[in-house]
């Protein structure tokens, strides 16, 4: 088998398009990095969806920890809490088991049961908690200069948040979140590796590497494709938040605009 042909018969085979069964033996490396990189579409579905929905519920939550009501205020601080407080692993262990024990009373979690679906909840919250602390910060810290001028001008309520406090909290707070970003990308690696299961050996790409390493007893092979699979991926990351980085500072002056940092989380 040529190697364009191992990639139409595995290059769509984590989402069940192509040959249904894994290579047993003679692997190749065209066949690691083509099942590796199959599994790839998994990590970027997690990362970009949970990330996009994320994003809004952070900026719910922050504003939330900053509000007068304690209800509302002490909500926010828990949840927070509670996700940061928590390790990753744990948090999609338990989701699984527990969407697993209230399905057959609840018919609307059989859905979450499965990886596309129940992991993406655990990934949405949890990026939800680490981003809700950093607005939050970036929130305490703008200017205070700024909203005084908004009051001068008259702007009160939703128009004050839009115009003023929201973009100078993205602002502020671009560069931290581009970590999380990162990471997040990084922790979608734990999804089939915790509770949930890989359908029919459909998996991530963790998924893959490991199948290779243990059929072949060298992981010097699959576990450096798929490092290099998400270093590709963290330079597409770093390259767009750049862009956006840019876009928001785009009205300072080039000596005050905030250059883009990047410090990867390895332990939380």
């Amino acid at each position: 088998m040529s190697c364009w042909e191992t990639i139409a018969d595995y290059g769509l085979r984590s989402i069940g398009i192509g040959e249904r069964l894994l290579p047993r033996n003679d692997f190749t490396l065209c066949q690691q990095f083509t099942l590796i990189g199959s599994g790839m579409i998994w990590n970027i579905y997690f990362g970009i969806v949970a990330l996009c929905t994320g994003f809004f519920l952070a900026t719910a939550v922050a504003m939330g920890k900053a509000a007068h009501n304690p209800l509302i205020r002490k909500s926010s601080e828990w949840f927070i809490f509670i996700f940061r407080g928590s390790p990753l692993f744990i948090q999609c262990f338990f989701a699984y088991f527990m969407f697993l024990s209230l399905k057959n009373t609840y018919p609307f979690f059989n859905p979450l049961t499965s990886a596309w679906a129940g992991a993406l909840v655990v990934l949405f919250l949890n990026t939800a908690a680490y981003s809700g602390e950093i607005f939050y910060g970036a929130l305490q810290s703008i200017p205070k200069g700024d909203t005084e001028a908004a009051d001068a001008y008259g702007l009160s309520g939703w128009a004050r948040f839009r115009r003023v406090i929201w973009p100078t909290m993205l602002r502020l707070a671009w560069p931290a979140y581009t970590n999380e970003a990162i990471f997040l990308f990084h922790a979608t690696t734990l999804v089939f590796f915790s509770g949930f299961p890989a359908l029919q050996q459909r998996g991530d790409a963790l998924y893959y590497a490991n199948y290779f390493a243990d059929k072949t007893f060298n992981p010097f092979v699959p576990y450096p494709i798929l490092a290099g699979y998400f270093i590709v991926l963290t330079l597409i990351v770093i390259a767009i938040f750049g862009l956006i980085n840019t876009r928001l500072n785009r009205h300072l002056p080039q000596s005050a605009r905030k250059t883009l940092r990047v410090r990867p989380q390895i332990i939380r």
